[in-house]
């Protein structure tokens, strides 16, 4: 499966705040599509328009835009934004912009799942429905093509309504601490203060790449973090959440470790 050519940069009506409405009955029909949708707002505040900051010698989203295309998972890969800037960057990198998200979902309180409601219900009318929706967040350059064919394999197998990508914590949860005021410390459960490392369950956190999920789903509000979901488990070292500018650095270090040149090995004399 191959993503269609990326359609020019118009603006088309605003959809506003009203409702968009779409018939729950067409997204079991035949003319399906499996869409990626790339939620990338202009008024990012830690990182001023981290979504197109040039990350490894081009703008951050040309990194999730590439992936998707380069996966062949998708019938169309889409940029939901608020801001022409980022739209015409995005359909350079091969996106197509067919709907401008109104400003009350580009603003700093707006969920991820709202965005995505929003989205779903604008490309599942006509004659093309969305049946399946990937969430694939813009500031994600580790996220690989490789891992967007598993997510989708896993949401087929596994009758789930969602996949997401997920790392395990690298230090035990339950011992951790806290610091009052004066910087005095606490356990959060000193019931562990003594429990080996080895005994305790491993806990897991959201990686932050991309989120498959039924449209379905993503239209009738079910939660991504309960039951009807499963995860992609990914190495810790391909997961780096970038939010601050220490994010951003630590992510520039990890992304040019894993892609420099291994050294040669030294020749037999």
């Amino acid at each position: 499966m191959s993503a269609k050519p990326a359609r020019a940069w118009h603006l088309p009506v605003a959809f506003g705040a009203c409702e968009i409405k779409v018939d729950r009955a067409e997204l079991g029909k035949d003319h399906s599509m499996r869409v990626a949708i790339i939620p990338a707002r202009g008024g990012s505040k830690r990182i001023p328009r981290k979504n197109i900051k040039y990350f490894a010698g081009k703008p951050m989203i040309a990194h999730s835009i590439g992936a998707a295309l380069a996966s062949g998972v998708f019938d169309r890969v889409i940029v939901s934004t608020d801001d022409a800037e980022i739209a015409e960057v995005a359909a350079a990198f091969g996106a197509e912009i067919p709907f401008v998200r109104p400003p009350d979902l580009a603003d700093d309180h707006t969920t991820t799942a709202a965005v995505m409601k929003h989205a779903v219900a604008a490309v599942s009318r006509g004659e093309d429905c969305c049946t399946v929706a990937c969430c694939l967040y813009a500031t994600a350059p580790f996220v690989t093509a490789e891992a967007l064919r598993d997510g989708a394999r896993l949401l087929e197998e596994s009758g789930c309504d969602y996949v997401f990508t997920a790392t395990s914590y690298s230090f035990p949860i339950q011992r951790a601490i806290r610091l009052d005021p004066n910087r005095r410390v606490a356990m959060f459960h000193p019931e562990h203060m003594n429990t080996r490392s080895q005994d305790l369950e491993e806990a897991w956190h959201d990686a932050g790449q991309f989120y498959f999920g039924k449209s379905r789903a993503w239209l009738d509000n079910i939660p991504l973090f309960g039951p009807t979901a499963t995860v992609l488990a990914l190495p810790r070292h391909r997961v780096q959440d970038i939010d601050t500018p220490e994010d951003w650095r630590r992510a520039e270090l990890m992304y040019n470790a894993l892609t420099e040149e291994p050294p040669c090995a030294p020749s037999a004399r």
